[in-house]
């Protein structure tokens, strides 16, 4: 049976509604205010949620901002006795489904509340059903930035073109090569891995291409290299920016020739292969410093695909945290943990330099160092987690309170122009100003891109 949360002030409204669900066979539950919505959606699960715009305490719009960013795939259907068309797009923009004028008519109310219900069954079935697939493999995030790259691995992903991704230390690389090849047509082959900066020069050639029995000293047998493990399906040369000179050079001709020879032998083997590359270098400089070779890089960098690290997507933090603290509740036998806002905001303004990764190294420590299901801020203090962040700089500089105001504030501004690579009409939308506005904000603090 589909559950569905009413939220409104006037009762006469929350009973009309819940006798029309009702006689439709739903599982109706009804909140008169927007925290109690918030507790409401915390506490159980919804398939849709029906909600008023003016509330006494947190209005409609604010409650919709809090689901969009807790329960990104709940559906929110918006109602109001007093619409506008500007109101309507702003809720659409925050991501309302759809949104209803009162009186209510019950034909349209039961169409909508049908078709969104059936929505998000479709999309809860279609995520189990990755999951399953994907496991801790899935790429998690609803920020503008990750979807650039999921839409991206979804463009390439059928083809054979070789794919180049670069991104710091812990962003996820991996995760998106291994997305490419398991929505490939080379999926039921092979996705063979090399670390590159894992494996000593003298060996990357023989780890990549095998070799022959006493090609070198301590070759006592016959070794078949990782592109020919490969053939059919899909190589992933992991940080390809420690590689050796000599070891580019062969692999440049494999991709050439589609052929490779072992070390120590004189047969040209065929490989059908595709290669997916990755780095955490900067190697339009390494090819500068003459460390790597340019028609490698142009070979391998078809598509180049950016992994962002987290604090260019800070909105994806409690996603992220969420579905790391219950995948460890679940694999430790303990009953799930949720955070509370204190501890997601703390989470937020983290620099985490070690990106996702060592977001979830922490979320760890935290489910395991809180005592009760709901984790608190202050479980970050003890482990000495917080850390120093720009909340410190901010701080430090000491001042009037207004002085300390415009910081934050130039601060905030200037994040997230550079979140949006200084696009004034996006970041004006995300902050919800009006581009004169931000231009004034601009001039004000004298923010101005760097060249």
């Amino acid at each position: 049976m589909k559950s569905v949360l009413i939220v409104d002030d006037e009762k006469p409204v929350r009973d009309s509604i819940t006798m029309i669900l009702e006689y439709e066979k739903f599982a109706v539950h009804t909140a008169e205010n927007g925290l109690a919505a918030v507790e409401h959606v915390e506490s159980g699960e919804f398939d849709l949620v029906l909600l008023d715009i003016k509330m006494p305490g947190e209005d409609g719009l604010k409650v919709l901002r809090r689901l969009r960013q807790s329960h990104p795939d709940l559906p929110v259907v918006m109602i109001s006795g007093h619409g506008t068309i500007e109101t309507a797009v702003e809720a659409t923009r925050l991501g309302a489904y759809d949104f209803l004028q009162k009186p209510l008519d019950r034909e349209k109310l039961l169409i909508v509340v049908r078709n969104a219900t059936e929505q998000h069954r479709l999309v809860r079935e279609y995520r189990q059903m990755k999951e399953a697939v994907e496991g801790k493999d899935a790429i998690l995030g609803a920020s503008l930035k990750i979807k650039e790259v999921l839409a991206t691995i979804d463009r390439v992903a059928p083809t054979d073109v070789r794919v180049l991704i670069t991104g710091e230390n812990g962003t996820g690389k991996e995760l998106v090569a291994k997305a490419i090849h398991r929505r490939s047509k080379r999926s039921a082959k092979a996705l063979v891995e090399v670390n590159c900066a894992a494996i000593p020069n003298e060996l990357i050639e023989s780890e990549l291409f095998g070799h022959e029995r006493g090609a070198f000293t301590g070759a006592v047998g016959q070794r078949t290299g990782k592109f020919e493990l490969a053939d059919g399906g899909t190589l992933f040369l992991d940080e390809i920016g420690d590689m050796s000179l000599s070891a580019q050079a062969k692999v440049l001709r494999a991709l050439e020739e589609g052929k490779v020879e072992r070390v120590g032998g004189a047969r040209q083997i065929p490989v059908d292969v595709r290669v997916i590359a990755a780095t955490n270098k900067n190697l339009a400089e390494a090819i500068r410093q003459n460390v790597f070779r340019e028609d490698l890089y142009h070979r391998l960098s078809v598509i180049p695909i950016r992994v962002p690290p987290l604090r260019e997507r800070r909105e994806d933090i409690p996603l992220l945290a969420t579905a790391f603290a219950e995948d460890i509740c679940q694999r430790n036998g303990m009953s799930v943990k949720r955070f509370s806002e204190e501890a997601l905001r703390a989470l937020q303004v983290m620099e985490w330099s070690g990106n996702v990764r060592e977001l979830r190294n922490t979320v760890e420590r935290m489910v395991i160092m809180s005592s009760g299901d709901l984790i608190e801020g202050e479980v970050l203090e003890p482990a000495g987690l917080a850390g120093k962040n720009a909340w410190d700089d901010l701080l430090a500089v000491g001042g009037t309170f207004q002085e300390f105001k415009d910081r934050a504030e130039a601060a905030f501004i200037k994040k997230q122009l550079e979140r949006f690579e200084w696009n004034i009409s996006r970041t004006a939308e995300a902050l919800d100003i009006q581009r004169s506005h931000l231009y004034n904000k601009m001039r004000k603090y004298g923010l101005e891109r760097e060249e």
